[in-house]
């Protein structure tokens, strides 16, 4: 008999939640104006807001924090954080930030300029955010297979290299670089070949074009194309991780999610004239260069954790649990983008709220009827998170509208993802009585799904 599969960790330490009724659930979501990052999290009963900063830290990763140098400059803590990312990325320069988007935030105050054009696959919120921020112009480039929800492709992530070249040809002098994000959060944790970033790389530098990776999920990534690229089955992760690397100029990272801490990031780089031109950025907005927002005990905890998340069971174990969910959705009939991402079920809100305009934001509404339901709070990646136009002020509705089920790693069991799976179905079966959605009341110009307050129509 094959034995069934199970997690490749065991659990050394609890905290409690709560539920609550729909009575109160109900009160509180109006207070945090059906808007849900404005939840209290004691208010909430299974959290899915975000895979970034709320996994479980390792017993090495607890360790590590102990023997953190505190020292403000040149701490040990930031040499073997430096060693790590050297041996697993390939970079032998290193900046540290607090988080990911400061790590745009400090790269990018060095390269955008107004006017310049970023093609990448998909940019998310804070990465766009950081180049229209700078009156510079995002262009989603991925490839036109992601839209198209229910087809299954092992690569949804991948960057269109015909859509790439036009926008290169279109802004020759103008594109600073191009973001490469591994795996494509936006599109639905989708990943990225490796055939595919070698051959964007390829055409970015056959125009003189740099390349940057957003490698929040890279270990993420480098799993799929181990488990579904010919060529990778027998390599190991690290292995991957570091061709991946090989191909691109930099990469910018949120430590929030592949390395599993709580908080950090970094920009990592070979690019020595890009290195010096950051660091005069890192030391105002973030910190001495050695530290760059964080203690000497989160860059310990940051360097362990990337090399235990670089390992195949470790994966394996985060992965299935994505997965095992997902089979639940399909014996419910409930549509996501298939196949299942790296670190969430990104539900197609569209298919599902068929009777909600896109215009009262059916994603939005889908958040607020599973808080509703159970007590889960879920994150709208859609016409919500997409802000509006900054020429023309208007909603953009061109991309998919996704309710993403985002799930910590080493947190939850699959009986958790059982309660999820059941809380949906309940909504689902119910859809067709859900007919309006929400409206804004009043909005931020810039990433406003964080702040936004919406009313019930």
């Amino acid at each position: 008999m094959e034995l069934p599969f199970a997690e490749s960790w065991k659990i050394k330490m609890i905290e409690p939640i709560k539920k609550s009724t729909r009575e109160q659930r109900e009160q509180w979501l109006k207070e945090a104006h059906y808007n849900v990052f404005q939840l209290k999290a004691e208010n909430v009963y299974i959290d899915l807001l975000t895979d970034s900063g709320t996994g479980a830290m390792s017993d090495r990763q607890w360790s590590a924090l102990m023997l953190g140098d505190e020292s403000y400059a040149g701490a040990t803590s930031f040499y073997k954080f430096k060693q790590t990312i050297e041996k697993i990325l390939g970079f032998k320069y290193v900046i540290p930030t607090h988080q990911g988007r400061a790590a745009e935030n400090v790269l990018f105050s060095y390269l955008v300029k107004e006017g310049h054009v970023i093609p990448g696959n998909a940019h998310f919120d804070t990465t766009k955010g950081h180049i229209e921020a700078r009156k510079a112009i995002a262009i989603d480039v991925t490839c036109p297979e992601a839209k198209d929800t229910q087809k299954e492709l092992p690569f949804k992530g991948n960057v269109s290299l015909e859509l790439l070249e036009k926008v290169l040809l279109e802004n020759k002098g103008n594109v600073p670089f191009m973001v490469l994000t591994v795996t494509n959060n936006t599109v639905g944790g989708q990943p990225v070949s490796m055939k595919n970033i070698k051959e964007t790389c390829d055409l970015c530098h056959k125009y003189g074009v740099p390349v940057v990776m957003d490698s929040a999920r890279f270990a993420e990534n480098a799993y799929f194309i181990k488990t579904r690229e010919e060529g990778y089955k027998d390599k190991s992760i690290k292995e991957i991780a570091k061709q991946m690397f090989s191909y691109v100029d930099a990469a910018t990272m949120s430590a929030k999610k592949d390395a599993i801490v709580n908080m950090g990031g970094f920009i990592a780089t070979n690019n020595e004239e890009w290195y010096e031109g950051a660091k005069s950025f890192c030391i105002p907005f973030e910190g001495y260069i050695t530290y760059g927002g964080l203690n000497g005990r989160d860059l310990n905890a940051l360097a362990q954790g990337l090399e235990e998340n670089t390992e195949f069971d470790m994966l394996q174990t985060r992965i299935h649990q994505v997965e095992y969910l997902a089979s639940k959705l399909d014996e419910y009939g409930i549509p996501y983008q298939r196949p299942a991402g790296g670190h969430a079920i990104f539900v197609d809100a569209d298919k599902v709220l068929t009777a909600v305009p896109k215009e009262e934001f059916p994603a939005q509404t889908l958040t607020c009827e599973l808080y509703l339901e159970a007590g889960i709070r879920a994150c709208e990646i859609g016409y919500m998170l997409a802000d509006r136009d900054p020429i023309t002020k208007e909603n953009r509705f061109g991309g998919l509208d996704l309710l993403r089920l985002a799930i910590p790693r080493r947190v939850y069991t699959d009986n958790h993802m059982d309660v999820i799976a059941a809380a949906l179905k309940n909504v689902y079966d119910k859809r067709e009585s859900i007919t309006r959605g929400v409206a804004i009341e009043w909005e931020a110009p810039l990433m406003r799904h964080f702040t936004v307050k919406l009313r019930r129509l």
